[in-house]
């Protein structure tokens, strides 16, 4: 099977400068010889995407990928760095990065050195700066959208990445672009939404502000109606010049743009707002044209390749279909998605999706929000043979987008705050859903539209506010003992109306949030009324119906808990609470 030509393959896009490398081996250097005090060098490698983890003298490095996108090349040299630097594989998060970890601190700046020469960076993924900013996936191959949002992601980013208006904020800052009415890129919990719109002919969009997570969840209010695409420069500048100013330096736990608007008033954050943007303007910068002539053509991908020839569907490739595999704007192609099983991907995977991307798509692949992968521009001709090379690489699983797709941050594995390890625990609610048989199953079947997020403690990195079905981990004393536990959040989620965020109805054992999933499942087919969604059925339940239908679940009793009750997913050792000082408020 031939690979696309060179010159049919994208070029990466470069994000990166070796000047950042320099200064990150000075920084070292200075922090080493006693030159920076600890503090001091946190601060600074913090904004260079070097984050401590819950193991001492080992570091996790986050590579930001713009709006998800990785060309072939690219995915290749991650492979590369998973291996040399890191433990043989990746994890993708929800705002399109990669992390990886267990990095020697000495070897982050080699690992640096071999993303830039591909133009990946990691300047900017964390710290008090602006963070990736993410795209949907299908953005530019959905019917659902009026244009591409791509490139205006990228020239958002390329406008805030080093500019020094934004280098020392007084916390982090996001941003998320969605082509879509059903805001597929989750702008409701961001800092800044930016949804795509037409009016007159003309391209514009709609701004929403202060959206956010964590422990006090936001949705993000109404800024600008519209705003023709040569403003959205000046207006997100304008914003995060607000949140400079006015944030909360002293406090770093309410020191997001959210916390700004609920002490001000959204009346009043929007005087401050035309302020800025009045300077702007006054400086003649009011107005910045968005180059988008490498927009995608529904023309751009037909030249590149005859279709792969069909082969004989796996077993499988049905659901696969029915599931994974979304049909494109541009008539005879499709997206095809390919789930990661707890957003991490081996080095094998990487060098084996490149390839792929190589010869069956356009040469790129776009991570997703949900922590998956996307080719675009498959030919419908050979969904087929893509399956069966994904099935060989142990990526062809369907059910993308389904209750079997969980999200999860890292969870205790390897963060400083989380009480849980919420990716064991994402394992066992895929295994425990596909087991399942008989009337259960069929319930699972009823639900199937649902979705599962997860986090290892309340900050919600996993966004189960924002799941139908959202647990967050924490922890039950029974005597002198600890058992691990989850919190549900019931009914959550977002769409064209904005964010819906769960609400805290029962905590549960961890080793039996499986059991209790399925038995919610079971309670929604018999009790749903006629043709009523899984999530307007979770929305209207009374919470006391729900506690009724776990109550055997919720309650422990030391004398009759079984000995894994104990235990936290992934465990063989007894439960025990490690907290440490985590990061993300530097």
């Amino acid at each position: 099977m031939e690979e696309a030509p060179a010159s049919a393959v994208p070029e990466p896009l470069k994000f990166s400068s070796p000047a950042d490398i320099d200064d990150f081996i000075d920084h070292l250097r200075r922090f080493e010889s006693g030159e920076m005090t600890s503090d001091q060098f946190k601060v600074y490698r913090l904004a260079r995407g070097t984050y401590g983890q819950r193991q001492p003298n080992v570091n996790m490095i986050r590579v930001k990928i713009p709006q998800g996108v990785l060309a072939s090349a690219q995915v290749e040299r991650l492979a590369e760095v998973s291996d040399e630097y890191s433990r043989g594989f990746g994890h993708v998060t929800t705002r399109q990065n990669v992390q990886f970890h267990f990095v020697q601190l000495s070897r982050v700046a080699e690992a640096m050195k071999r993303m830039d020469e591909v133009g990946l960076t990691t300047k900017e993924a964390c710290g008090s700066t602006v963070r990736n900013v993410t795209a949907c996936a299908l953005a530019g191959v959905c019917n659902g959208a009026p244009f591409d949002v791509t490139p205006y992601g990228r020239a958002v980013t390329r406008y805030f990445l080093r500019n020094p208006i934004c280098q020392a904020l007084p916390r982090k800052f996001k941003v998320a672009l969605s082509g879509c009415g059903d805001d597929c890129a989750q702008g409701a919990i961001n800092d800044v939404a930016i949804l795509a719109r037409v009016r007159n002919s003309e391209r514009g969009f709609e701004i929403r502000v202060g959206g956010g997570l964590s422990t006090s969840p936001e949705n993000a209010h109404a800024l600008e109606e519209f705003i023709p695409a040569d403003r959205l420069l000046p207006v997100i500048e304008a914003v995060v010049r607000v949140f400079d100013r006015t944030g909360n330096r002293q406090n770093k736990s309410r020191a997001r743009l959210k916390y700004v608007i609920r002490k001000i008033g959204m009346d009043g954050f929007k005087k401050e707002y035309a302020e800025e943007l009045a300077k702007i303007d006054a400086d003649g910068r009011g107005s910045v044209a968005i180059d988008v002539s490498d927009e995608v053509r529904p023309d751009a991908v037909l030249r590149l390749r005859a279709p792969v020839r069909q082969t004989p569907a796996e077993d499988g490739f049905a659901r696969f279909y029915a599931s994974n595999c979304i049909k494109q704007r541009q008539a005879g192609y499709f997206a095809v998605i390919a789930r990661l099983e707890r957003g991490d991907i081996t080095s094998a995977q990487l060098r084996g999706v490149a390839r792929l991307a190589r010869q069956f798509s356009d040469g790129t692949v776009r991570l997703s929000n949900e922590q998956n992968l996307v080719f675009r521009f498959v030919p419908e001709a050979s969904l087929t043979s893509l399956h069966a090379e994904l099935v060989a690489l142990g990526l062809g699983r369907g059910g993308a987008r389904t209750i079997h797709d969980v999200t999860s941050c890292p969870g205790a594995d390897t963060c400083n705050l989380a009480v849980t390890r919420s990716r064991e625990l994402t394992t066992a609610i895929e295994e425990a859903l596909g087991a399942v048989t008989g009337e259960a199953a069929e319930a699972v079947k009823a639900g199937e539209s649902l979705d599962v997020k997860i986090s290892g403690c309340p900050n919600s990195c996993g966004q189960h506010h924002v799941a139908a079905l959202g647990f967050h981990g924490t922890m039950r004393r029974i005597g002198t003992a600890t058992v691990p536990e989850y919190q549900l959040h019931l009914g959550g989620g977002i769409d064209r109306d904005g964010a819906t965020f769960g609400r805290q109805v029962v905590k549960l054992p961890a080793r039996r949030i499986p059991a209790a999933i399925v038995r919610l499942l079971e309670l929604y087919r018999k009790d749903r009324a006629e043709g009523e969604a899984p999530l307007a059925y979770f929305r209207r339940v009374e919470a006391d119906v729900v506690k009724r239908a776990v109550a055997d679940l919720a309650e422990f009793d030391a004398a009759t808990a079984k000995p894994e009750d104990w235990l936290d997913h992934g465990d063989e050792a007894p439960f025990k609470v490690a907290i440490g000082q985590g990061e993300c408020a530097v």
